[in-house]
């Protein structure tokens, strides 16, 4: 989308202002019982197949989805070839198995070919899914496409290889860092030094400035050259606004190490006194099992601390992007998701989703995919009826669907 286009937002709501708009609310008729159903189903199959019914269990899920989700009073419609989910699965199973096999056999230039790989290979997966997924995705019959080239998607991914880059740099500058390991003590790590420490800090800013322009770029022309018919997807949003959100994601992480460190000190400060009352006749068992305990704490601390960080991010990245994206000039969707109140949604989730062993897990998705897509409201242009006419007049022939089918590596379902 040309500058032209993203500076005409007060043209575009005054086009809206001076023409009839019907607003609608989208809606989710799924139940928590009724995808309990599809998903258990899933899990049985795919622990029976040793994880090789996955791809049919991803168009399952899918369709119940789509199927429930209501635009303009009109459900979407998932038409993927399951045939073609099969081949990715297979293919990215592939890729993984490589990657871990040279891992663990200790590979390194193996390794770093395969690293290097990926980062190629990564722009192309990514666009072959877009193009799956909208071309796979249906509104009143009429077809969604992405629409853009090859050189777009990998002129877009450039922060792809800027962190593969930044991985083989820091590995390689740790390598000539480390300290020198004498003959007789071979088996020995090497000691970790404070420029080894300063490379790690580099890098790791580095990469997380990688991934967020990377998101940026990718949100961006997912959005911007998606299509309805001939309607082009619309999106005004700044890089700045990503970095935004990530510090905002950090500062909830932090405050939530806090609170759980604060919390986890006055429950477990006569722990060490305990253990020795129960174990009198061996003192070292104390302090074993006192280790012991602080790792299983430490695990569990670390994902209750991600876990309201996660939910907050996931939330805030939905509302910003929905309330910034609109349809050519037919039409604009409104978000007004309450971050706070997914944030704590996700948290309860959680909690039931442990104390039943992970049978409440659909109930918690369903529950968090309403929230967020019943806080979406669409704002039509001239009416549901006469816009949905014009897309079916604008859509290609069955030949031209046929054909853009067939244009894309199709990898990931």
């Amino acid at each position: 989308m040309d500058a032209q286009t993203l500076g005409g937002g007060g043209a575009l709501r005054a086009s809206f202002a001076s023409h009839d708009i019907e607003a609608h609310p989208l809606r989710f008729t799924g139940s928590g019982g009724g995808y309990f159903r599809v998903w258990i189903v899933n899990v049985l199959l795919s622990i029976l197949t040793l994880g090789l019914y996955t791809p049919w269990a991803r168009r399952r899920t899918a369709q119940y989805f789509y199927g429930h989700s209501l635009v303009a009073g009109s459900a979407l419609e998932f038409t993927a070839q399951q045939r073609r989910m099969v081949v990715g699965f297979i293919a990215v199973a592939l890729l993984t198995l490589a990657y871990k096999l040279a891992a663990q056999t200790g590979q390194d230039l193996a390794l770093g070919l395969l690293l290097l790989g990926g980062a190629l290979l990564s722009p192309l997966i990514w666009g072959s899914a877009m193009r799956f997924r909208l071309g796979n995705t249906r509104w009143r019959g009429v077809r969604l496409a992405f629409n853009a080239s090859w050189r777009e998607v990998y002129v877009a991914s450039w922060p792809v290889f800027a962190l593969a880059l930044v991985v083989l740099a820091v590995g390689g500058g740790l390598q000539l860092l480390a300290p020198e390991v004498p003959p007789a003590e071979e088996r020995r790590l090497p000691a970790f030094t404070a420029p080894m420490g300063g490379l790690i800090a580099l890098g790791l800013v580095l990469a997380v400035l990688c991934v967020i322009r990377l998101e940026y770029n990718y949100r961006s022309l997912m959005v911007r050259r998606a299509s309805i018919g001939q309607e082009a997807g619309r999106l005004k949003l700044r890089y700045r606004d990503f970095v935004w959100l990530w510090l905002a994601t950090l500062a909830v992480f932090i405050v939530s190490v806090l609170v759980l460190s604060t919390l986890l000190a006055a429950v477990l400060g006569g722990s060490w006194a305990l253990l020795k009352a129960l174990v009198p006749a061996r003192p070292g068992m104390g302090a074993v099992l006192l280790i012991v305990a602080a790792m299983v704490l430490g695990l569990l601390l670390l994902a209750l601390a991600t876990a309201p960080a996660r939910a907050y991010r996931e939330a805030a990245l939905f509302r910003l992007t929905w309330g910034h994206t609109g349809v050519s000039g037919i039409a604009r969707f409104k978000c007004n998701l309450r971050v706070g109140g997914f944030v704590l949604l996700r948290l309860r989730n959680a909690l039931f989703t442990l104390l039943t062993l992970g049978l409440y897990r659909p109930f918690a998705r369903v529950s968090e995919y309403r929230m967020k897509l019943q806080s979406v409201t669409v704002h039509v242009k001239g009416g549901v009826d006469q816009v949905a006419g014009r897309l079916e007049r604008q859509q290609a022939s069955g030949i031209g669907d046929a054909l853009a089918d067939a244009a894309g590596l199709d990898l990931i379902g």
